[in-house]
């Protein structure tokens, strides 16, 4: 936790998902699926405001945004930022 009471990992995942949106939102080439991951990056941001997320729903959201994106190398870093910060909270439980 930091001093203000917030999980490191949630900040991070906050941090990561607002540079991601403002790659994804100064990207000039339209894609076909840029707004699922523009909707996911935004569902993403608002798991963030409670708290602790759902692990399994940042996961779904994770590969909903790297299908989306696909092969557009130029938000490839700021997708692997996302990544990161969703691995942080580890593993989901198993069924």
């Amino acid at each position: 936790m930091t001093g203000s009471g917030e999980d490191p990992r949630v900040a991070g995942l906050r941090s990561a998902v607002s540079r991601m949106r403002r790659q994804l939102a100064a990207h000039p080439a339209e894609f076909p699926d840029r707004g699922i991951a523009e909707d996911e990056l935004a569902a993403l941001a608002a798991m963030t405001i409670d708290g602790a997320p759902e692990i399994p729903r940042l996961r779904r959201s994770l590969l909903l945004i790297a299908g989306a994106i696909g092969s557009v190398s130029a938000l490839s870093g700021g997708l692997s930022e996302v990544r990161h910060a969703v691995e942080l909270f580890g593993e989901p439980p198993r069924r």
